[in-house]
């Protein structure tokens, strides 16, 4: 098939790695996947984001070409035009004029996707990128499809338009699913269907060549919602073996370094800096870190994880993962597959990692329990073939 994936700035841009993935997988799997930014903006930071470029559908949101050829498609087809611009009107106005800046390039896209021949438009959030798809959908006649993570449930762009409209509404987690059908979605567009990874082909990690220390590694961008406060509150209460390494960047970063300085922890965290995906598998490929940790908390009003793709890689490696009950994240490490502990709470994220420092029978078992979960649920292969199915029903409906 020729399927046509919807991104907010995917190939370019640090964000949405967790996307490539799949498309590439369509891809071995023999079909063709253009990726078509709503946005692109930033440099080619991730080497597997690069094979995903085509200058022919990475264009600006706004440029002439998209214009002019908006200004054509809607001469040409008029009726159909006003239709999809129809389907963009919200009472929100915020949303609704996010809507009709994605609106021209909607009409370009429709364009676009007859030329090329595409079979089946699917977009990532559900938010103004599905907007854009459903107006390429509406004006070309091609099914489309969407995939909702966690804050663009939140936002509500149109969420049961959307759904009525499109071929099936997927959502990452059943936590986001619950939410969705509480913004009125209808249950039977309703499908849960993970985000996955490719699995490695050596799943079980060396073992950490220093033994006279334990290395925690935090994959997070420094935002609110990631909670790096309470574990650097942690790792004051805990043996100096005890090393921390944060990988990522953010507008905390200077607040945290200087809870860091003010707790005299200096010596015992280390800055990767931002990091590409690559680096961090080779990281953990390595055995240079002992547990993944991510303290996240629950910023009210739906904004919390939904079920981090920094966890599962970790836990694909064997390595025992510690995370918090928010979000989707339950739905990962439930049963044993990982260790869950209270949001901000700092003194029972300290003993969630003691026990792992102490207790290697105990760690070695939720590490091995978190690996089996992962290649259960989680393999990047087998959630392909339920989309290639879903994808290739759809289009013949």
């Amino acid at each position: 098939m020729k399927l046509i994936y919807v991104t907010s700035s995917l190939p370019y841009g640090p964000a949405e790695p967790f996307l490539i993935p799949e498309m590439l997988a369509l891809r071995a799997r023999g079909h063709e996947v253009a990726v078509v930014p709503l946005y692109p903006r930033g440099e080619f930071v991730h080497r597997e984001a690069q094979s995903l470029y085509n200058p022919q559908f990475c264009k600006p949101l706004i440029s002439w070409e998209i214009l002019w050829t908006a200004i054509k498609v809607f001469f040409y087809t008029p009726l159909r035009s006003l239709e999809a611009l129809r389907l963009l009107f919200a009472s929100n106005l915020k949303h609704l004029a996010k809507n009709l800046i994605a609106y021209p390039k909607g009409l370009w896209l429709a364009k676009v996707v007859q030329e090329w021949g595409a079979e089946h438009i699917h977009a990532h959030w559900a938010s103004t990128t599905s907007s854009m798809a459903m107006v390429a959908s509406e004006i070309s006649g091609i099914p489309w499809s969407l995939t909702a993570h966690r804050w663009d449930i939140v936002e509500n762009n149109l969420l049961r338009r959307k759904a009525f409209h499109a071929c099936f509404f997927r959502c990452i987690s059943q936590k986001t699913k619950e939410m969705a059908a509480e913004q009125g979605v209808p249950r039977d567009k309703l499908l849960v269907l993970h985000l996955g990874i490719k699995l490695p082909k050596n799943t079980v990690c060396k073992k950490p060549n220093d033994l006279k220390r334990f290395v925690i590694l935090c994959p997070a961008a420094f935002i609110p919602r990631k909670g790096h406060k309470y574990l650097i509150e942690a790792l004051h209460d805990l043996p100096r073996e005890v090393e921390l390494w944060l990988a990522g960047e953010g507008e905390l970063r200077p607040k945290i370094e200087e809870q860091i300085k003010n707790l005299n922890l200096t010596e015992r965290v280390r800055f990767l800096g931002y990091i590409s995906h690559e680096e961090i598998l080779r990281l953990y490929q390595r055995g240079e870190v002992n547990a993944v940790v991510l303290p996240s908390v629950d910023l009210g009003d739906g904004f919390n994880e939904g079920i981090p793709v920094s966890l599962i890689e970790a836990m694909s490696f064997s390595i025992p993962v510690i995370s918090t009950q928010t979000g989707g994240i339950p739905e990962l490490l439930g049963g044993g597959a990982g260790v869950l502990v209270s949001p901000k709470d700092s003194k029972d994220l300290s003993a969630a990692i003691q026990k792992l420092f102490e207790d290697q029978t105990f760690a070695k078992k939720v590490g091995l329990a978190g690996q089996r979960r992962v290649q259960k649920e989680f393999d990047v292969k087998q959630i392909v073939a339920r989309l290639e199915a879903l994808f290739h029903n759809k289009s013949l409906s």
